[in-house]
């Protein structure tokens, strides 16, 4: 049985891929990955991950947002484009949006500011939220906390962090994006015991291509790039530390992120 799963974190924008798109598709679809949600993190990326979707309807979607890395960039008109791609039956989240306090690309109270505005056009929208949180759970927390009564959903995607984070997340029912972090045998193993505290209605799979390729492959690309077609690699790690079935995770990941997107109307 082929599985039908859904890579929730796709920079297909990224020009890694700018001469391949149509190939890296296909592999996925032929790999079992039949949906894919391609991030946008600045209003130009956005724009492109749109037109991308559009280009691949029958299995690509959109978010729509500005990273923290670019929150230094944001300006009334970004936020009014923003609005306006919201309106695209193809974008289906808010974001990425959030709070990197490892890099600090962009200064922490913009970074702050920026997230608040963005989780506030997510209200407005209906959308779920896309997240991003690095060194910053607590501060994300307190922020995502005066919003969370009104947001549908928020997912906090390539989750790295410790178990407190992950408890502070689930207190407040966010969802949770697990990449092929959980395949690196040298950073990724204090995510194993996790998994299992993850309930199946929160849990969310990715790639987050072209990065963070699964360390656990047995045949990597030379290129070293990853791609939604290694997505199963994640899912054979979470089967294999939760005791379930490839089958069981596949289809509870693909079951959760059809709700969180609200991709029911036209998929199944």
């Amino acid at each position: 049985m082929q599985s039908h799963l859904i890579d929730i974190g796709v920079n297909l924008t990224d020009k890694q891929f700018s001469k391949d798109r149509h190939d890296v598709v296909e592999r996925a679809v032929e790999a079992g990955v039949s949906t894919m949600i391609l991030t946008g993190t600045s209003v130009n990326e956005s724009q492109h991950a749109l037109e991308l979707a559009r280009e691949f309807p029958q299995h690509c979607y959109s978010t729509a947002g500005i990273h923290p890395h670019d929150a230094k960039n944001a300006t009334e008109s970004c936020y009014q484009t923003l609005k306006e791609l919201f309106q695209a039956p193809e974008v289906v989240a808010a974001g990425e949006m959030g709070l990197d306090f490892n890099r600090d690309f962009s200064p922490r109270p913009v970074q702050e500011k920026v997230f608040q505005e963005q989780l506030q056009l997510a209200v407005d929208s209906g959308l779920p939220a896309f997240c991003h949180e690095r060194e910053a759970d607590e501060r994300f927390c307190t922020i995502v906390k005066e919003f969370r009564d009104q947001l549908p959903d928020l997912v906090v995607h390539c989750f790295t962090a410790d178990k407190k984070a992950l408890y502070q997340y689930l207190d407040l029912d966010l969802h949770i994006g697990i990449t092929g972090w959980v395949c690196d045998e040298r950073r990724g193993t204090h995510l194993h015991p996790l998994l299992k505290d993850i309930p199946e209605n929160r849990l969310m799979i990715e790639t987050d291509a072209p990065w963070l390729l699964p360390r656990s492959m047995e045949k990597k690309p030379k290129n070293r790039r990853n791609e939604p077609a290694f997505l199963p690699w994640v899912v054979k790690t979470i089967a294999e530390q939760t005791g379930k079935t490839f089958e069981q995770v596949a289809e509870q990941t693909s079951a959760t992120s059809r709700a969180f997107f609200n991709l029911d109307q036209g998929e199944q």
